[in-house]
This record gives C-alpha cells, structure tokens and sequence, in this order.
C-alpha cells in the first residue's frame, strides 16, 4: 500500500454541478467553468422557472445534494488568488467553503497549478485550508501535513501563522516533508524529514479528531508532473483513520 493507491482506488464520480439562471458577467462562468475544465465533475448551465438567480447546484444523478449561490464560489474560490493563503492575507476566519465544493468528497481531481492554470490548483488549497481550520477549532487528535520542502512553513507567512496556531494547540501536529528546515524549539511541532518519493511529491492534510463524533478529514494528492497533482479528499471516517494509520506507520 501507499499513498498513489488511496488516490487510484477512489471511484469515479456520479456528480455534476449545475449554474441556475446565470446573471452576471461572462468573466464570472468563464472561471467557473474553468475551474472544472477536464475534470470528472460535469458543468452545464439551466434557466429554471421559479427559482433563484445565480445558484449553483450539486447533483449526484439527478438528486440535488447541495447548493451554493455563485457569490459564494466568487468569494471562496472565483476571485481568489492563492498567494492570500501564502501571505496569510486571507485569514483562516473568512475561510467559508461552499456546500457544493464541500460535497466534492471522494472525487478524483487532476489539477494544474500556475502557470498552467490559475485556479485548479486553488481547490486543494481551499480544502487543506479547511482541514486545518477543523484541526483548531476540535482541540485535541492528531493533525499531520506535508509540505514537500518543510522550509515552505517558515517561507510562507500565511502557512506558518497557521501551524504556529496548531503548534500552541492541543492538537498533536506533525509535519513531513525534505528536512530542509528546523524548527525552533517554542514551535511545538513533530518533523518528519526524508528525501523518499512521498516525502517529496505527497500533498497530504490528514485531521484525527479526538473526540470520535468529530469530523474526520483527509486530503491525499501527488505530484505527477511538473506543477500537475493527482488527488482527492474525503471525510469518510474509515478512510481518514486509513490514511493516518499509513502515514504514521510508514513516514
């Protein structure tokens, strides 16, 4: 087992996203329509009779199983750039991830980063934000990240604000990645440096809760080109605690 095979063993999607009764400019559904180009999440566009403008809606079949008004995906994802997350100018209190990107569960994405892409890349971010925004506010469990070079933590302002928040938890954080830096010895985190394939093209934010009743979450992806991932997330609680178990045993 290893972390490719949690990815390849993630079933092909049933879901599609829907853009109800579009009024806003085409600059806007050009980027959402973007965001999902070539992936396994079919977009289409409907003018629906008795409902709302600008609503975005989550199918599985033909069930709608969650929505979101196009704002929302705007303020999230549409118009953001991911150097707020780097910088730490987009904080983690006005993080809000919409219902119909949040029912993406157990979807396997093949995303581009920058230059190739402006926002594929972004959902992966928005979810890993997401999960450690679960890691603080469920004090307690155990909360594991990898960063590919553990230097991106003292690099990137936003990241390290981020852990350094974790660090003074009661979350039991671990970080993986080239040990390329150290930690001071405040920052109370546990490293994990090595220079074997995972530990150099893995994306993975993996949250335990303590508390069994919490939510679980995990978010596994690889680098299979340059600035090209292959991944997924779940908040299936025996998946989650799978892949814990796996990093925990072999990283």
């Amino acid at each position: 087992m290893n972390l490719r095979e949690f990815i390849e063993t993630t079933e092909s999607s049933s879901l599609s996203l829907v853009l109800v009764n579009y009024e806003a400019p085409d600059p806007i559904r050009t980027m959402f329509e973007d965001l999902f180009a070539d992936q396994p999440v079919d977009v289409d566009e409907r003018e629906l009779e008795r409902e709302a403008t600008n609503m975005v809606y989550l199918l599985d079949g033909q069930e709608v199983v969650a929505s979101s008004t196009l704002a929302e995906l705007r303020d999230a994802i549409l118009l953001i750039n991911s150097d707020l997350y780097v910088t730490g100018s987009g904080g983690m209190k006005n993080l809000e991830m919409p219902a119909v990107i949040d029912g993406l569960t157990d979807t396997r994405f093949n995303l581009r980063g920058y230059p190739e892409s402006n926002k594929e890349k972004l959902l992966l971010i928005t979810v890993s934000r997401y999960i450690e925004r679960l890691a603080l506010e469920h004090e307690g469990g155990r909360h594991r990240a990898s960063f590919q070079r553990l230097s991106r933590i003292d690099d990137e302002q936003g990241t390290r604000s981020v852990y350094e928040r974790l660090a003074n938890s009661d979350t039991d954080t671990h970080v993986y990645g080239v040990p390329d830096w150290q930690p001071e010895p405040e920052f109370d985190v546990t490293m994990h440096g090595g220079w074997s394939e995972e530990f150099q093209d893995a994306w993975f934010v993996v949250y335990v809760p303590e508390d069994g009743t919490s939510p679980h979450a995990a978010l596994v992806a690889v680098e299979t080109g340059p600035r090209r991932w292959d991944g997924f997330w779940t908040y299936d609680e025996e998946r989650v605690v799978a892949i814990n178990k796996y990093v925990q045993r072999n990283l």
